[in-house]
């Protein structure tokens, strides 16, 4: 075993965003979610491991490549002759250095403290064959995501071409409102949950923004449950419900697999004869940046009912609005058996991660 200082050093950058203006080049450099562009400049000659030390994805690890740069949220992390760099990356990805963060209103990691992790050292030519593993299993669970993503890009590019630029009405489609397309309903919680404890902890699912924002399509699981006062301070909600966002991730929708409750954040939409959820799902899709942009804010941005209600969505007939309802629930059998998959990857992962870094 060997120390993560004895085997490495860390390299502080100092570029922020703002000196990325107007200097282009040849040569990436990259921030927490990844590259950002090409500039002509770069701080590292050879490849290197960088790490998330401030904000959000803090000890996220990245193996990135030489002649490239990190703006200053970021470390360089730069390996010695002891050690293979891609052993070291998967080593340190690993030892989940998110556990190392202090700072309340912007988490920071520090090198004086991560440093003192352990890993293993075997001799370079083994380490050289356990990072040629991950890389292969790495590079199988990166091509599942990408098939995910273009099957994402394909239903939304054929909503485009069944219906136009929705946004403009390239299609000069008939345009009514919301609510003419449906019944609205609010979650009537009181309370938010997370300020009121006394309302979960019981057998109906509560679901909140957070749920609906991260869940594209489908709403398939929920952390949170109601008691039954949180129940009586709510209703129940239908499986099939379109769920709309009104506060924090404004406007995003995702579709109820089963009955369930929401706060008051949260909004729920049933189609009639003139649409279908999934269409109108799609249809937020294109609005909803737009949406939050318009969005007042206060102590968190929010829309209301009436803005909801007041919105102009395409309507072409019905018999198109099912055949790409149709599309997309075939496109999401094909992303199940692809999602499952990927589940099995990494789970694969995880358990390669134990076994060679303990």
């Amino acid at each position: 075993m060997a120390k993560l200082g004895d085997v490495c050093k860390k390299e502080t950058s100092n570029i922020a965003q703002k000196d990325l203006e107007g200097r282009r080049g040849n040569f990436p450099i990259y921030g927490a979610s990844g590259f950002i562009a090409n500039v002509d400049f770069y701080q590292q000659e050879s490849p290197y491991i960088a790490v998330v030390k401030d904000g959000a994805g803090i000890g996220r690890v990245m193996k990135l490549p030489a002649k490239s740069s990190v703006i200053g949220t970021m470390q360089y992390i730069i390996p010695n002759d002891a050690v293979d760099i891609s052993y070291l990356a998967y080593a340190m990805e690993h030892m989940n250095l998110s556990k190392y963060f202090t700072g309340a209103t912007i988490p920071h990691i520090y090198f004086t403290d991560y440093q003192k992790e352990e890993l293993p050292l075997p001799p370079l030519d083994e380490q050289r064959k356990i990072a040629a593993v991950m890389d292969k299993v790495s590079d199988l669970i990166a091509k599942r995501r990408q098939q995910l993503d273009k099957l994402d890009e394909m239903v939304k590019s054929r909503f485009v071409e069944m219906f136009g630029d929705p946004v403009s009405n390239s299609l000069d489609l008939s345009l009514l409102s919301v609510s003419q397309l449906g019944e609205f309903g609010r979650g009537v919680s009181k309370h938010r949950p997370r300020n009121a404890p006394e309302l979960l902890g019981g057998k109906y699912p509560l679901i909140q923004t957070g749920e609906v924002a991260n869940s594209k399509l489908y709403i398939s699981s929920y952390e949170n449950t109601y008691s039954e006062l949180g129940f009586k301070q709510s209703k129940m909600w239908k499986s099939g419900t379109l769920c709309i966002t009104i506060a924090a991730n404004i406007a995003k929708t995702a579709i109820l697999t089963f009955d369930a409750c929401f706060p008051d954040s949260v909004v729920g939409f049933t189609a009639n004869e003139k649409t279908n959820n999934i269409f109108i799902h799609y249809w937020f899709g294109f609005f909803q940046q737009i949406l939050e942009a318009q969005a007042p804010e206060s102590a968190q941005k929010n829309i209301n009912l009436k803005i909801l209600n007041e919105l102009k969505v395409i309507v072409p007939s019905i018999e198109l609005q099912n055949q790409f309802a149709a599309f997309v629930k075939q496109t999401e059998k094909t992303k199940a058996t692809i999602g499952e998959s990927l589940e099995k990857l990494e789970t694969l992962k995880k358990a390669l991660m134990q076994e060679y870094f303990g």
